[in-house]
């Protein structure tokens, strides 16, 4: 059995213990300052940040020893275990595990860096212009705890994008060409990025613990730890910051892009008018043809059966033409608005990730003149004596929370409206789930560690490929060949056009007309349209 999370370990760290000596001492001699609130309020962060990890930890061995994993386990061993898929996917069961013991931490690492970390830098504040050095060990122990707590969270990320990385460039140049090619090409360069910017990250925390822990010891050296500490929080938040406005300017230019092929409306007028015209065209021929069946009827002669029945095969045709025409016109008018409702919303994702990436990258611009200030500061007058570096470090880290909130927030209620309203999204011409009740939604909700697979994205990208496959595929036959150009442009314009996909031009358009590679599609362009 597993040990239960409500039991601590008998090993605390160095930076605890002395926290807690200093208070007994404090005691001992009567200071008031060691029963404060302040001390309190930072002995409390700690344990519940040390609880917090341990439950996640636990979380994840018990996934870990899941029965279900260990029936596809032995399954695995029982058809050669040894081979290469097997490999394969005991390393999958690995990224898996380290991905969802990562997300198990990252509610821990938001309170962190939202609250914890803004709180302690506050408190080392006070504590230097009052000269207090309990309230200073206390708040050193705590910033031990949430450094600790930060570089877990973000060493597991690191490795975990590290194997995604490495997976996606496998993928890559397994398949040279086509949409899946793009897809991990892009993911694999993605989260070697992450991988790299994870592994500076820890770097950066890293040298937070061992400027907490000179405080803590009352070490000689502790300015320099300090220093050292600024300047490499000072230098991720700079890559960070330049990161996000990087992303802030591809997601402007693809909204650019999207833009400038018009308004739907206004670009098909011509083409609508034209079917229009055709529909009136067949209505009159139509009309004629009754007219002439009408006088056939009243003919007298020999020939008026022969007459009469040439004229109800004419009738009949030129019906069979009118009804064709308005069908045409019809499913034209209700493509153009399909269109137009998909390129609102390629226009909208990228707005939103603008101002997500400049939301995210002002705080972490905050967050790098914050460790610039207190590097300054731990050069010049002291450590962390200057109120302008906790005070930049909260507003930096009041705006990622921010955007952290949001985007769990907007992820749990997909998460929700997924299995509480399946309909809504629901493929065309496939049956709905059945309803999950409120209960189980909210339950499935605040399952953070699980993506979305049936929302509104996913709804937007079948709509955006059915207008662009060609009539091979089920329901784009009828589609006219001005509406799939259209659509094919605003392929272009999410980057998964001919080039991004290493494709000629006719290759290109085969591929989309390939029933086998629909999957395949709709999975690329729901990443492009999510993506800058």
């Amino acid at each position: 059995m597993s040990t239960p999370i409500h039991r601590t370990s008998t090993r605390q760290s160095a930076a605890v213990l002395t926290s807690a000596q200093q208070r007994r001492e404090g005691s001992r001699t009567g200071s008031t300052s060691a029963r404060s609130t302040e001390h309190a309020l930072l002995a409390m962060q700690s344990r519940a940040g040390n609880r917090a990890t341990t439950a996640a930890v636990q979380r994840a061995r018990d996934t870990a020893r899941d029965p279900a994993r260990d029936t596809e386990r032995d399954a695995a061993a029982e058809n050669g275990g040894a081979s290469a898929g097997a490999k394969k996917n005991y390393r999958d069961r690995i990224a898996a595990l380290l991905d969802r013991f990562k997300k198990n931490l990252e509610p821990i690492d938001t309170f962190i860096k939202g609250f914890q970390t803004p709180t302690n830098a506050a408190f080392t504040q006070q504590a230097a212009v009052s000269a207090n050095e309990g309230l200073k060990h206390s708040a050193a122990a705590s910033g031990t705890s949430a450094a600790s707590g930060n570089l877990l969270t973000e060493a597991a990320g690191t490795v975990v994008s590290g194997m995604d990385a490495y997976k996606n460039m496998k993928d890559a140049k397994k398949h040279e060409t086509g949409a899946n090619h793009h897809t991990a090409k892009k993911k694999a360069k993605t989260k070697g990025a992450d991988a790299v910017v994870g592994a500076a990250n820890s770097g950066s925390y890293s040298a937070a613990i061992a400027k907490e822990v000179t405080k803590v010891q009352k070490a000689a050296d502790a300015a320099v730890a300090s220093e050292a500490s600024g300047i490499a929080s000072a230098s991720i938040g700079a890559i960070k910051g330049m990161r996000s406005a990087f992303r802030v300017g591809g997601a402007a230019r693809k909204y650019k892009e999207v833009k400038n092929l018009g308004d739907p409306h206004v670009v098909h007028a011509g083409s609508l008018a034209r079917l229009n015209e055709s529909r009136e065209q067949a209505g009159w021929a139509a009309a004629e043809a009754y007219v002439a069946l009408d006088a056939y009827w009243g003919h007298e002669g020999q020939e008026r059966l022969e007459l009469v029945s040439e004229a109800i095969d004419a009738a009949w045709e030129a019906m069979g033409e009118a009804r064709d025409a308005a069908e045409s016109l019809q499913r034209a008018e209700k493509d153009v608005e399909k269109l137009s409702t998909v390129q609102g919303y390629a226009k909208k994702k990228q707005l939103t990730k603008m101002g997500k990436e400049t939301v995210s990258g002002g705080g972490e611009s905050t967050k790098a003149a914050a460790g610039i200030v207190t590097a300054v500061a731990a050069g010049t007058v002291g450590l962390a004596s200057n109120p302008v570096g906790w005070g930049l470090a909260g507003a930096g880290a009041g705006l990622v929370l921010g955007v952290t909130m949001y985007k769990a927030l907007r992820a749990a209620t997909k998460r929700y409206e997924e299995v509480h309203h399946p309909e809504r999204w629901a493929p065309k011409g496939e049956t709905p789930e059945e309803a999950a009740s409120r209960k189980e939604s909210l339950k499935h909700a605040l399952k953070f560690w699980k993506k979305v697979s049936k929302g509104e994205r996913q709804a937007m990208a079948r709509e955006i490929y059915a207008l662009a496959a060609g009539p091979d595929i089920s329901g784009s036959g009828s589609t006219t060949a001005e509406m799939r150009e259209s659509a094919r442009s605003l392929l272009i314009a999410l980057k998964s056009g001919p080039a991004k996909h290493k494709l000629e031009p006719e290759a290109w358009v085969e591929t989309l007309n390939d029933p086998a590679k629909t999957g395949d599609w709709i999975q690329e362009i729901a990443e492009q349209l999510a993506s800058g």
